[in-house]
Order: structure tokens, then C-alpha cells, then sequence
């Protein structure tokens, strides 16, 4: 049974990574994954929920940072306890995918901590924010499952292994959010 879930993530790998290419995502995927993209949205929602909801939002930011590191102390130690090695590491599939990023990490491959940070922050910011963005909040999962592919894309990780870490983001996005909810929840006349 692991032997062909395996064997089908393997294929899903080669299909992502290596058919449904185009230069255009060639040059996106990469910049994606770089903080530098990334961080300047989670900078203005910090902004964003301290000058709408003041000391609250400051609650909301220890919220953020804290759900943040679980996801990916978590993701950490599944990688060392599995120890599953990246595409781009393994003597078999690395000579056949292509690695649009200079470096490949020694890290274990599963989970991956792109998708476990992404998803959690994403599933924090839906449940605390949905008042306040309404219809627009599942745009935080769209941006997650955009840097969640692109681990795979640039060939860094398996299919799998951002499953895995979306599966483990989501959880803990769900314990930290719905957490914050209860306690303290956000609330101002954006809600109304």
C-alpha cells in the first residue's frame, strides 16, 4: 500500500515538475518561495490588525508568530523523524527533475515546511480575519497552495510532502485560530 501511494507521488512529482512546465512559471515559482515575496503581505496584515483593532491586534500578531513556529518547529521534527530524502537529493529521481533553485536542502524532504508555515498562517488568518475580508479570506489558502506547489515545481519536494504539510499547517491553524477566536477575537467596526 506505501509502496504505491509512493510510487504515485513519484509519478505526480514527474508530471508537475517535469511536463506541466513554462517559462513563465519557470521564472515565478522560484521567487515565490523567497521571503522577500512572501513577508510583505504578512507585514501589512500586522499593520492591518494593529491600526484596526489596536491592542488586540497586537494579541493577533503573538497569535501569528506563535502559530508560525509551531508549524514549523513541527514540520522540523517530522523531517528528521522520517528522514525522507528531497527529490533533488535522491540519486535516482535528481538526475531526471529539474532544480530551478541554486540550493537544495540537506533537510528530510516530508514535511514540507513551506506548506506547514503557509497553511497555518493561512488557516489563522481565515478564522481571525474573515469578519474583516469577508468573501476575499480563501485568498489566504490560494497564496498557500501557490508556494505549496512551487516547492514541488522547482523540484525540492514530492507532492506528498506538501500535502503532508499543508495537512499539518491546517491543524495547527485550526488549534491556534479557533484558540484566538474564543479568547479574544478581533473585533471593531470593520465587523459590522
Amino acid at each position: 500500500m506505501l509502496e504505491s501511494i509512493l510510487r504515485e507521488d513519484l509519478r505526480l512529482f514527474f508530471h508537475i515538475n517535469g511536463q506541466w512546465y513554462n517559462g513563465f512559471l519557470d521564472v515565478v515559482l522560484p521567487f515565490l518561495r523567497e521571503p522577500f515575496v512572501w513577508a510583505p503581505l504578512y507585514l501589512f496584515l500586522g499593520l492591518f490588525v494593529t491600526i484596526n483593532y489596536g491592542w488586540k491586534g497586537l494579541f493577533w500578531i503573538l497569535f501569528f508568530l506563535l502559530c508560525f513556529g509551531v508549524a514549523d518547529q513541527s514540520s522540523l521534527y517530522l523531517k528528521s523523524a522520517i528522514g525522507r530524502v528531497r527529490p533533488c537529493r535522491d540519486p535516482l529521481v535528481s538526475h531526471y527533475a529539474r532544480v530551478l533553485v541554486v540550493y537544495c536542502p540537506m533537510s528530510g524532504s516530508f514535511t514540507s515546511n513551506h506548506a506547514a508555515n503557509h497553511f497555518a498562517l493561512a488557516t489563522f488568518c481565515f478564522i481571525t480575519l474573515k469578519q474583516a475580508f469577508h468573501r476575499y479570506a480563501w485568498l489566504f489558502f490560494v497564496w498557500a497552495a501557490a508556494i505549496a506547489y512551487a516547492q514541488v515545481y522547482v523540484g525540492v519536494h514530492y507532492p506528498l510532502d506538501v500535502a503532508g504539510g499543508a495537512v499539518l499547517g491546517i491543524l495547527i491553524g485550526l488549534l491556534s485560530g479557533s484558540f484566538f477566536q474564543r479568547r479574544i477575537r478581533l473585533e471593531s467596526e470593520l465587523a459590522s
